[in-house]
């Protein structure tokens, strides 16, 4: 495995600056690009004051890693409610004159339900009203005072501010055009926004896990969380609008400290858990094509054929009601007992959507199972080792051994080519394939959407019964936006909540 035990994050990027005025020593990250590891050495130019004329390739400023934890820390970050200028499709940026909308006030009251229970220690959040509200709404009666950081304050818009989305096309032409179509290299009235806004999320962090709290609360805005969930991870500024944030919507990043000391290890637990269905429409561009990746239900054991327990048989029919909503094309699932169990469930409710009300007409899905999307070798050392339940944990994928994860790489590329392959098909317009397998394989297939390498898997998690939806608004050949990430919400009282109350063994 890959020793990140002096590096902060990955990188993919062509390039590296550094926001150092001194020298220090060199540093190891990951990166995507080369598919390998790169060494950066100590000798650099700090980066101009000012923009250069041309085109930047995109970039992600990193001033060092992140600084060591004492204990395992989980930080929820949640964006704020639906505002009055979200209604109105106005351009807010880091202006402060809308407000919460009544719907707006009613997403974070569902929030609040939704972490009622948790002992957070501390709320972060952006000074602006339409996310202070928020925060003030989901921290209730809590005792402990809200912390406001300025630097968590939406995404700097400078002139676009105000607008209305026409105004800014026409106002700006092209200018506006490229933000839309390369938000990282947008830049205006002698700024780049979306840099500005990376190198602001990084900062953040520094203050986040220095504060000696376990459990923290952070409540800001679409663009800032984006940031700060790719910054945790190492994505760069490429990787804007790729990563959701809904309304409302709840994100989870768990940190472990190392024995070593030094940047602490960091997983996406979750993301953008909304108030509502996640397949539901709104928020980021309509897509027309969608893959939907569904971990099968709980298993009688660690083996794959050995069937899913009653848990898992709850979870598979929770899992096809959420899916109700949606017209599903084909069901893809490993050839695996417990895949092709929950893929059967899936398909059955579907088929009988005209008599449950959901549809007028029957619906007819097409099943297949390939073995790209088997789970063999993680599925063998989780059955030497003892119960799945007990060992997928947050950053499981870190203890499995090279030639595993290159194994599980390199037979999910396949899988993945084929799923791009399916969704393509032009004559069904409206394409929706769900996918079911282990949560190790759907890892291992957000890794390929977002082409990082296999060093990546260890910083995403997937619990048993959750959905993650990947979206294609510019069709299949384009980039794959996710819309959510460990999605349980349906699973009621048998899902494993999105915060827990911390243990005496520093494990969340």
């Amino acid at each position: 495995m890959l020793s990140l035990a002096a590096a902060s994050f990955p990188i993919h990027h062509n390039r590296l600056i550094l926001y150092r005025t001194t020298p220090s020593p060199p540093f190891t990250v990951r990166s995507s690009a080369s598919g390998g590891v790169q060494e950066i050495q100590e000798s650099f130019t700090p980066p101009p004051s000012t923009p250069q004329d041309g085109e930047i390739s995109s970039e992600l400023f990193v001033s060092a890693p992140f600084p060591p934890i004492k204990g395992a820390k989980r930080v929820v970050l949640v964006r704020h409610g639906q505002s009055t200028w979200n209604a109105e499709g106005r351009i807010q940026g880091s202006s402060n004159f809308s407000v919460l909308t009544k719907k707006g006030e009613s997403q974070a009251e569902t929030s609040r339900q939704m972490l009622l229970d948790d002992s957070f220690d501390i709320c972060f959040s952006s000074p602006l009203t339409r996310s202070k509200r928020t925060a003030e709404i989901i921290w209730g009666d809590r005792e402990e005072e809200i912390l406001t950081d300025s630097d968590l304050r939406e995404i700097d818009l400078y002139s676009f501010q105000g607008l209305l989305k026409h105004e800014g096309k026409e106002k700006f032409g092209d200018s506006f055009r490229q933000w839309q179509l390369d938000a990282p290299n947008f830049s205006i009235d002698g700024h780049y926004p979306v840099r500005e806004l990376w190198a602001r999320a990084r900062n953040c962090w520094d203050r986040i896990l220095e504060h000696e709290s376990r459990s923290v609360l952070v409540v800001a805005h679409n663009a800032v969380n984006q940031a700060l969930v790719a910054t945790a991870i190492g994505l760069g500024t490429e990787y804007f609008r790729i990563l959701l944030q809904s309304n409302c919507g709840v994100s989870v990043l768990d940190f472990t400290p190392r024995a070593e000391g030094g940047s602490p290890y960091i997983c996406l637990n979750r993301l953008n858990q909304t108030p509502s269905s996640p397949l539901a429409s709104g928020g980021g561009r309509k897509a027309s094509k969608r893959i939907v990746l569904v971990c099968h239900g709980t298993m009688q054991g660690s083996a794959g054929d050995q069937g899913m327990n009653m848990l898992g048989i709850i979870q598979s029919q929770k899992i096809a009601e959420l899916l109700l909503d949606l017209q599903v094309s084909t069901i893809i699932s490993s050839t695996e007992d417990v895949s092709v169990d929950t893929s059967v469930a899936i398909s059955r409710v579907q088929e009988a959507a005209d008599c449950l009300g959901a549809d007028c007409v029957p619906r007819y899905v097409e099943l297949k199972r390939s073995k790209d999307l088997d789970a063999t070798d993680i599925l063998q050392q989780l059955n030497e080792e003892g119960s799945e339940g007990q060992l997928l944990r947050p950053g499981f994928l870190n203890r499995f051994d090279d030639e595993s994860l290159s194994a599980l790489w390199d037979q999910s590329g396949k899988a993945w080519e084929t799923l791009l392959n399916e969704v393509s098909d032009e004559s069904d317009p409206e394409k929706v394939a769900v996918v079911v397998s282990h949560p190790a394989v759907h890892i291992a297939l957000m890794g390929h959407c977002l082409k990082l390498t296999k060093e990546w898997m260890g910083s995403f998690h997937l619990d048993a019964g959750s959905i993650s939806v990947v979206d294609f608004p510019d069709g299949a050949a384009g980039r794959g936006v996710i819309r959510c990430i460990n999605y349980t919400a349906h699973l009621g009282r048998w899902a494993i909540p999105i915060t827990r109350p911390t243990a005496d063994d520093e494990e969340f």
